[in-house]
């Protein structure tokens, strides 16, 4: 498995090895050792899948609050996805600033998105399926979000999200500026 960095510290993007014979193909999508070689001891306890049917469905941008905060683990075994993971890390040298990349059952990657960080993505295919790991559980009193729109995150979104297809929360989250503290950025931890 290729593990890479980007230049908001943090999340990594994972490319697993996929092998092909007359068959078909096989791949270890997860492997705990490697995995948390990477990025320290995490626990994965709920794994969550999304279809979404029309190319323009954006989700996000979310995620939960202390003590419910989630690390995600993301990839699409069909279709595409343009995912975005954004650090709301109050102090952090990169707070406001967002990763980006294209997963997709053609390129096989997979996005870690920590804690510290809002997650959303915008559909490139119909029929697109997203996998994702948490590291805990779906709680909906801890659950917030950021405007998937705020200008301020200068995220270019695909030209398919022009005219989204958005649930009825995801049009209601505040910008950035609006979300209050609810992670904490530590030098010291490493983060």
């Amino acid at each position: 498995m290729q593990i890479e960095s980007f230049l908001v510290p943090g999340p990594l993007m994972l490319t697993p090895a996929r092998f092909a014979d007359l068959r078909g193909t096989f791949s270890e999508t997860y492997n705990e050792a490697k995995f948390s070689g990477a990025v320290g001891a995490v626990r994965f306890v709920q794994d969550n899948h999304s279809l979404s049917v029309k190319q323009g469905t954006v989700r996000g941008l979310h995620f939960q609050t202390a003590p419910m905060a989630q690390g995600k683990l993301i990839r699409v075994p069909r279709g595409a996805i343009f995912d975005v993971a954004v650090d709301i890390r109050r102090a952090s040298p990169t707070y406001g600033q967002h990763v980006c990349a294209v997963l997709s059952s053609e390129n096989w990657q997979q996005l870690w998105v920590p804690e510290g960080f809002a997650h959303g993505f915008c559909t490139l295919e119909p029929n697109t399926e997203v996998i994702y790991k948490v590291t805990q559980f779906y709680s909906p009193a801890d659950e917030r979000g950021i405007a998937w729109n705020d200008p301020t995150l200068g995220i270019q979104w695909p030209d398919v999200a022009r005219h989204p297809i958005l649930a009825e929360k995801d049009m209601r989250y505040p910008a950035l500026a609006d979300i209050g503290d609810h992670f904490e950025f530590s030098a010291a931890a490493g983060d």
